[in-house]
């Protein structure tokens, strides 16, 4: 079991954080809040310059063939960046949903552009509000709404979960035609999400011998994916945290001499170990034991999420009015923090779904 990164995968974490210092600093995320939220020429060259989009992609299908380990080392710096590009919504949800699928023609045709960043795929995906699929003249059509489709209202195709009269299946749904794409306006806005309403828009449905077992194997991974992405920002609300308290006086003394403040500072350490370890482990079941894969999954999206959330809470409260600031990062950390907990379902969903993996 691999817990600790080899020389290659730390040159790569290397690599992507010395980019996006260079690309991607916090005024250029506050620039993209203010704007249209997405920076394309960012997306293109993380993808051409380093490869990031295409690590789990096959290299058949152009990409590297890494795997979930150095995916995850990417994740944590686009997590530490608070980066506003479309990365878990193409390069996760949408590469993930085609790897698991079983139809060659739709991985030949999409995955190498996937993987060169030149589409942004997105995923509907959502059970319980699933839109439905119908045979009009000969070709499938999709009628229905998904409320939240991260990167929805930039994805070049949706890969969509449908309800057909035989049962679930996945469907392909590209351009505009009888399709509405509604950005909303949710708590964090560095992460793009969009409503899309289906109205007749034509779908090409993909092969796939069990469509449960691809949402169910796509779940896992994300979970593993987005875990990465909040141990990158933990990481970086830690850092945050100890050098104000190394700066911030206080009745003649670095409010980081406090107890309660070193305290804290000590237990946000602690946690982040903790939660370092736990999606170390989960990554490296997803490359190499798959059949512990949904047990790795759970336990490391109840560990971190909260974690992260308490994290990022504890920084807003620790610098003091400053972190309640606009101006001040702080904010943006904890808004991601909150979305990034219950993206993937609610803190009770979650324990639920451990104890039913663990029953089992």
């Amino acid at each position: 079991m691999q817990l600790v990164l080899t020389r290659e995968q730390r040159e790569l974490r290397s690599a992507v954080r010395k980019f996006l210092a260079e690309h991607a600093p916090p005024a250029r995320v506050r620039e993209l809040i203010d704007g249209d939220g997405h920076d394309a020429g960012l997306w293109r060259r993380l993808a051409g310059e380093l490869g990031a989009t295409g690590l789990v992609v096959p290299e058949e299908h152009g990409g590297s063939g890494a795997g979930h380990v150095e995916r995850a080392v990417v994740l944590e710096e686009l997590g530490r960046a608070l980066a506003p590009v479309p990365f878990l919504a193409s390069a996760v949800l949408a590469t993930d949903v085609l790897l698991a699928l079983d139809d060659a023609e739709a991985q030949a045709e999409l995955l190498p552009r996937l993987a060169a960043g030149e589409l942004i795929g997105a995923v509907a995906w959502d059970a319980e509000s699933a839109p439905t699929a119908t045979r009009r003249d000969g070709s499938w059509v999709l009628d229905g709404r998904a409320p939240q489709v991260i990167s929805g209202d930039i994805a070049d195709f949706v890969l969509v979960c449908a309800r057909t009269e035989q049962g679930g299946s996945w469907f392909r749904v590209d351009g505009a035609d009888g399709v509405t794409r509604t950005p909303l306006r949710t708590l964090d806005p560095t992460r793009r999400i969009a409503r899309l309403d289906f109205a007749g828009a034509p779908a090409r449905q993909l092969s796939t011998e069990d469509s449960d077992a691809v949402l169910a194997e796509v779940r896992d991974t994300a979970a593993v994916a987005l875990a990465a992405e909040q141990l990158g920002g933990m990481e970086r609300v830690l850092e945050m945290t100890v050098e104000y308290a190394k700066v911030r006086v206080q009745f003649g003394r670095a409010i980081g001499s406090y107890q309660a403040v070193k305290h804290r500072c000590a237990d946000m350490y602690s946690a982040w170990e903790q939660a370092h370890s736990a999606v170390r482990h989960a990554a490296w079941t997803a490359d190499e034991d798959r059949a512990h894969l949904p047990l790795a999954a759970a336990m490391v999206q109840v560990l971190v999420s909260p974690a992260y959330f308490e994290a990022a809470a504890d920084t807003v409260q620790l610098h003091g009015g400053i972190g309640y600031t606009w101006e001040h990062d702080a904010h943006l950390y904890y808004k991601r923090a909150k979305t990034s907990e219950l993206l993937l379902g609610t803190p009770d969903q979650q324990r639920a779904r451990l104890a039913d993996v663990l029953a089992i």
